[in-house]
């Protein structure tokens, strides 16, 4: 039986080279994975593709693994033992090795064994990747550097005086995490300037792609500032200068970097592709190319002399450890993944975390690496500034097809049509035991300007995760109580190898493509993630290093919160104007306050019908307004 996949955006081994080669740089997996021998240990020569490091290069090729994990799941929902379900693949693989070598060894022909081995699942059992050592070091040696690294960073803080006097340069401000990060220094005391690294940005008209202006760094930085609602003394904080971190020097202008190296005390550098679906080319330049230009950049900023510099802090994700069944991902560790990895943004930000500790044992650099889980809105409100992309999608996805369900009005056959759509529209590719590791964006931010004042941060890799996960069969619950959506859970293996593909060209006949192509993202990453047999993240070095709460934001509270401001203040993803979104989010919070302040409750708490009917009495929904002004002037500013 032939398995249909779902569409990856691949190149051939040809078209790649070409690629890498219009890109003057090498973006081989080979300069930081090895293949090896299982039997000899030898590392063994060749190119590696990229696509043989995913877990899905090795799975959804083949019917046998398909379903072998599809039975996977159905035993560990019987016994809850992820351990007995481990071993019986394991038994299963091996002997279907066996009975591949036997078909060979039966009529003389290696080639028969292959094509038994590659049918059934168990190609290439006898290699296995693993990370290139860039130093030889022993772990005393580099305890020893890390520590002087430390000392240093803690000397020129002391010399700072009580009074810190931060000189921050900002890579990403115009992304989700970057926004937090403006809106959060605007309260620190400790920053005294953000210079924020941004390119130009060129408005199209939607329909004709027409380009009507270009917005000068400088513009876009004044846009953003007003829709953060960062005016007066804490705007002159701010400083936009035009830049490419795809470039070396990130692009900056000459005479403006030598206006900031003897000034800079931290560079944080969070720009990076997080689009799960993305080419490895794209994913490569942006997230490892991206990451060593701020590396070096950080580091000529230090090597200046008499330079004011105290660390560079890199945003990384807890991804970077891939498939990793069984065994908690600890921090400071990071080897390659038995089971692989889900996607190109993890591979590659692997890759940059490799990078990272090259220039932290190499080269000297004092350097933090933060690695948050999958970032989403505000722990209290759930206010994203717009973001539609990760856990936003299929919100905004099964919100649109219910809306769908509710407006169906007249004929028989456009009412059976949008029943069909939201018939294929609400699967969600979870298995019910998968546990997701969602953490609220202000959490995260809270740790990034924590980690600039922590000398014992440096040489340290922290995850900036939550120790109370959320299932996928509670993300579902949740989902039909505040949307009223029918969404069930799929099983994720067979949904992105099977359903997917029947549902996108069932939407398309439909002239369904937007929602098409918002159930393609949320496959591919669902897909991945609703799996059984998620990794555990290793917290603690958030709270024993950095100083955040011990009590982490509740994940349930939290991703309720999210349902619900996508569901008001986004309209399932149709308020797209940044200025629209800045002032509902603004409204948001007023009337959150006041609930609050009524109920006596936190608002994550309230059931969704009592929450229903609370902010209908706080806000015209029609108009986005509320419907009286807040209680006094102190509310407001805190809104």
């Amino acid at each position: 039986m032939a398995v249909l996949r779902a569409k990856r955006e691949t190149k051939a081994p040809a078209a790649r080279r070409a690629k890498a080669s219009r890109m003057d740089v090498d973006i081989s997996p080979s300069r930081y994975i090895a293949r090896v021998d299982r039997r000899s240990g030898h590392e063994l020569p060749g190119p590696i593709e990229p696509d043989e490091l995913l877990v899905h290069a090795h799975r959804d090729q083949h019917p046998v693994e398909v379903i072998a994990q599809f039975l996977g799941s159905r035993l560990l929902q019987l016994t809850g033992r992820e351990r007995l379900v481990e071993s019986t693949l394991r038994r299963v693989n091996a002997l279907g090795a066996g009975a591949a070598e036997m078909a060979g060894a039966a009529v003389r022909n290696p080639a028969v064994a292959h094509l038994a081995k590659k049918v059934m699942g168990v190609v290439n059992r006898d290699v296995s990747f693993k990370f290139r050592e860039f130093t030889h070091l022993s772990e005393k040696e580099v305890k020893a550097r890390v520590e002087r690294l430390q000392r240093e960073a803690r000397t020129l803080l002391r010399a700072r005086g009580r009074r810190a006097r931060l000189r921050v340069l900002l890579t990403g401000a115009t992304g989700f995490l970057g926004k937090e990060i403006l809106s959060q220094a605007a309260e620190d005391r400790r920053i005294e300037e953000i210079v924020a690294v941004v390119r130009p940005e060129t408005i199209r008209d939607h329909k004709t792609k027409e380009v009507l202006k270009v917005l000068t760094p400088t513009q876009r930085g004044a846009l953003l500032l007003r829709r953060l609602h960062i005016t007066g003394a804490k705007a002159k904080k701010y400083r936009f200068v035009a830049g490419d971190i795809e470039k070396p020097d990130l692009g900056i202008d000459a005479d403006e970097l030598a206006r900031l190296r003897p000034v800079l005390t931290h560079v944080v550098h969070c720009a990076a592709s997080v689009a799960f679906d993305d080419t490895y080319e794209n994913s490569f330049r942006a997230n490892v190319l991206g990451c060593r230009n701020a590396l070096a950049f950080s580091l000529a900023v230090q090597q200046t002399p008499g330079a004011a510099f105290v660390g560079h802090v890199a945003i990384e994700t807890s991804y970077i450890h891939g498939r990793k069944r069984r065994s908690i991902a600890q921090e400071n560790a990071l080897v390659f993944p038995r089971h692989f990895y889900n996607n190109f943004y993890e591979l590659t930000k692997a890759m940059a975390s490799i990078e990272t500790d090259r220039f932290l044992i190499e080269e000297g650099l004092r350097v933090t690496q933060l690695l948050p889980s999958i970032v989403i809105g505000d722990s209290r409100t759930g206010n994203n500034r717009g973001d539609t992309k990760v856990v936003n999608a299929p919100i905004n996805a099964f919100g649109r097809a219910k809306e769908a369900i509710d407006r169906a009005e007249g004929e028989l056959g456009e009412k059976l049509r949008a029943r069909l759509v939201a018939m294929v529209a609400l699967g969600f590719p979870g298995d019910e035991t998968a546990e997701l590791n969602l953490v609220p964006v202000d959490r995260v931010v809270a740790g990034i300007l924590a980690a600039l004042t922590v000398p014992e941060a440096i040489g340290n890799r922290i995850h900036l995760a939550t120790d109370n996960r959320i299932r996928s069969e509670d993300m579902v619950r949740i989902t039909r109580e505040e949307l009223g959506a029918n969404v069930r859970l799929s099983d994720p293996t067979l949904y992105r190898n099977v359903t997917l593909p029947l549902v996108k060209a069932t939407l398309t006949w439909l002239k369904e493509p937007k929602l098409a192509s918002a159930l393609e993202k949320l496959g591919t990453i669902f897909g991945a993630y609703g799996e059984w047999g998620q990794p555990i993240h290793g917290v603690g070095n958030d709270v024993r290093l950095l100083g955040l709460p011990i009590r982490r934001p509740d994940t349930h509270h939290a991703f309720r919160m999210l349902c619900r401001h996508n569901r008001y203040v986004q309209e399932f993803g149709r308020v797209r104007d940044g200025d629209e979104t800045a002032r509902r989010e603004r409204v948001w919070v007023s009337a959150i306050e006041a609930i609050e302040h009524r109920t006596g409750h936190e608002i994550g708490a309230l059931q969704a019908a009592d929450f229903q009917g609370l902010i209908d009495e706080e806000i015209d929904l029609r108009a986005f307004r509320l419907r009286s002004a807040p209680a006094d002037a102190h509310a407001a500013a805190r809104a």
